[in-house]
């Protein structure tokens, strides 16, 4: 058989009821459809999967083995889509926005300009949760985040905010092995550890006029303060924001290799899911940030 196209949604809630009550009778009661409807609803799914979820019995239904094996990710998957309903009718009426942001952008900037946001907007409860960790929408009970990289995520609408200085460092004991890089082409041989979407040190190598640098090798790390604890193991040479690592090379834990630079690309971003444009506290988060950033 070849999958063609998700199941019908009413098929799967019939499934689902019918699993559960282990009757096609009370699914029916439940749905507040005929048990006649309920029979033809799952006929139509496993016409679709083409396999047997059922056996039809004197007394009502049992589940086959592949019906017993559909059950629990159709049964989740309902559960998700009800607390996630239930969250995002609590925040709407609550006026809560979850925005999820790097630490260091919330130190260096979101925070020293919170207050200007609460003036503007005092309807709505900004709840900040600083991760460097990518966020799964779909999964996660954040509403907006910031991300740092270079703003191409598939499904979210994407707003680039700032650009900051980003600098090559690592620690003493791999500078000791390699020797200090005399020029940035250098670099190129060194063992790297990587942002999660692998482009930070491409981009950083354009910015220094050195085109051909071969794929990407070595770790890569979605958590920027893993990123630089693995620098500071010296796993490798890392790519990070100039200001972030300052403490790190004034104490000697690591070493600067080249001077800071811009890379415009490369910056911080607000993004957030499409389905989530017309969400008026979204909004008004955005235009306040991208005011705040032009000003």
């Amino acid at each position: 058989m070849v999958y063609r196209k998700f199941p019908p949604l009413n098929a799967l809630r019939a499934f689902e009821s019918a699993a559960r009550h282990l009757s096609v009778k009370l699914a029916a009661e439940e749905l507040c459809v005929t048990p006649g409807a309920v029979s033809q609803m799952l006929k139509v799914l496993e016409d679709h999967l083409g396999v047997k979820l059922f056996k039809r019995v004197n007394r009502g239904i049992l589940l086959t083995q592949a019906g017993r094996s559909y059950l629990p990710p159709i049964r989740n998957a309902f559960r998700q889509i009800a607390e996630a309903s239930k969250r995002m009718a609590i925040s709407a009426d609550a006026g809560i926005l979850t925005l999820s942001v790097t630490p260091f952008f919330a130190s260096a900037w979101l925070i020293p300009r919170l207050n200007s946001f609460h003036e503007a907007h005092p309807s709505i409860d900004l709840q900040v949760l600083t991760s460097s960790a990518l966020v799964d929408f779909s999964r996660d009970s954040v509403d907006v985040a910031v991300r740092h990289g270079t703003g191409r995520y598939p499904g979210l609408r994407s707003y680039r905010l700032v650009s900051v200085e980003m600098v090559p460092v690592a620690a003493p004991a791999l500078v000791e092995r390699f020797g200090m890089p005399e020029s940035p082409d250098e670099l190129t041989r060194w063992p790297q550890v990587h942002d999660a979407d692998r482009k930070g040190w491409s981009l950083w190598f354009q910015a220094q006029g050195i085109d051909e640098v071969g794929p990407p090798r070595g770790s890569s790390l979605d958590d920027t303060g893993l990123l630089l604890s693995a620098v500071i193991a010296g796993q490798g040479v890392g790519l990070l924001p100039a200001a972030m690592v300052a403490l790190e090379v004034d104490e000697g834990r690591l070493i600067r290799l080249a001077k800071p630079t811009h890379m415009e690309t490369f910056a911080y971003y607000l993004v957030y899911p499409e389905t989530h444009h017309d969400n008026p506290k979204i909004s008004a988060l955005r235009d306040w940030i991208l005011s705040s950033v032009s000003a």
